[in-house]
């Protein structure tokens, strides 16, 4: 394999993330998430979708359905982003909570996936109806950890939610495992519904400040920007401004706060968070090398009152990642051999990098994906081959788009007959 340019090595690559976190209250997805996904957003070229959703429908009939098949989400989520040439990179689901993680085919051979992980920390830390999911990644080169988290309710448990947080995050190491600490990671994003509410303040204050849009005296009372002042792990996460209303608790099918007995105070409890890890600092006189590029710019942090399914209003936050990749080559190089027609065996050449560890249970497949084409009159599937390691449990190179012809397309040769076969 040809060697690698050393200004392409070097060269900055920006990727937009977008994170959704959602509490959906076990309801079925509603027939149109465009916004959500921003979809409609013609200034956004997505790289990587994360989704996060708590509180699926966990009924001991739906997990026996969504054992056997894909979940209603997940289905629907790949519905809609397969034609935009998004693949499901990794899943993790414990009882109501799922992530998925959603990428352009072209990432595929410099993404990684470590380790999924539960973290259940329900009744007797025990049920997994509160708790934490986690995906590992190797992005780039880089340390990413994602987590979609469902911490305990209500104003008086702050300190138990607290508790949850730090158990959660206790539990993302592994030492039997060449995988460096949580905290040592490049990037952590930390969502989902962690049920900080509003203290101090009534409930008719709180609704009127809401309805003048006057929110700083909310942010002031908040349960997680107070921790964030106390605590100085939790300090290092950042996160936005709020500056859209809470996004709890409204009636089911409506943009009305809850009207039921209860009367549940509203309150920003779906968040997204993230963490860079941090440079060590070099001593005065010692020179060191600059660190990798690695940074993470947010463009939006928002809710969407659009949807009304749940009592819950989702959240999504979409990011600039700018890193220098520690990885410049796929370790795999695919390449189909002509001709490739329907009626014909297809040869497969591949090339592999000197560090790549080989096994018989790897495989090659071919996919049909969906590709943006300027072209209108580019109408013919497409196709990829693609190569899955089973030692890293990740797809470690894929080719060029190409297309298969039926046999009759093909040039026949100078005596009328069909090329031959291979």
């Amino acid at each position: 394999m040809a060697a690698m340019n050393p200004q392409t090595e070097l060269r900055v690559r920006t990727l937009s993330i977008h994170v959704v976190t959602w509490n959906v209250a076990s309801a079925a997805p509603p027939p149109d998430l465009s916004d959500l996904l921003q979809l409609n957003n013609l200034n956004l070229n997505l790289d990587v979708y994360v989704i996060g959703l708590q509180e699926m429908n966990c009924g001991i009939m739906s997990l026996l359905s969504d054992t056997a098949f894909e979940d209603p989400w997940s289905s629907f989520f790949m519905d809609v982003l397969s034609p935009l040439s998004f693949v499901k990179v990794s899943s993790v689901r414990m009882q109501g909570l799922l992530l998925l993680v959603f990428a352009k085919y072209q990432h595929l051979p410099f993404i990684q996936v470590l380790s999924t992980k539960s973290t259940p920390t329900g009744l007797f830390g025990c049920w997994g109806n509160k708790g934490g999911v986690n995906i590992f990644l190797k992005f780039y080169g880089y340390y990413v950890s994602i987590v979609n988290c469902h911490l305990p309710p209500h104003v008086a448990n702050n300190d138990q939610r607290l508790e949850h947080f730090d158990r959660i995050l206790e539990m993302q190491n592994f030492e039997a495992q060449d995988i460096p600490n949580i905290l040592d990671h490049d990037l952590i994003l930390w969502f989902g519904d962690m049920n900080f509410r509003i203290e101090d303040f009534g409930l008719h204050f709180v609704r009127e400040s809401i309805k003048n849009q006057c929110y700083s005296d909310l942010w002031e009372k908040d349960q997680l920007s107070i921790a964030k002042r106390h605590d100085p792990l939790l300090r290092e996460f950042q996160e936005g401004p709020l500056l859209f209303p809470p996004t709890y608790k409204f009636d089911k099918n409506s943009n009305n706060y809850d009207t039921s007995e209860k009367k549940r105070k509203p309150a920003w409890t779906d968040r997204i968070l993230w963490r860079l890890k941090r440079q060590p600092q070099a001593a005065v006189h010692t020179p060191t090398l600059s660190a990798p590029h690695f940074t993470l710019f947010l463009r939006s942090y928002v809710s969407h009152m659009l949807y009304s399914v749940s009592d819950h209003k989702p959240v999504t936050s979409t990011f600039d990642l700018e890193l220098k990749p520690l990885v410049s080559a796929p370790l795999i190089t695919l390449r189909p051999e002509s001709p490739r027609t329907t009626e014909s065996d297809m040869l497969i050449s591949y090339s592999l990098t000197a560090d790549f560890l080989s096994s018989p249970w790897d495989w090659i497949g071919l996919c049909k994906v969906y590709i943006d084409i300027s072209d209108i009159r580019e109408t013919e599937d497409q196709f990829l081959l693609f190569y899955y390691s089973n030692n890293l449990h990740s797809v470690v190179g894929i080719s060029t788009p190409f297309k298969i012809q039926p046999r009759s397309f093909l040039a026949e040769g100078p005596l009328d007959e069909a090329q031959p076969q291979i």
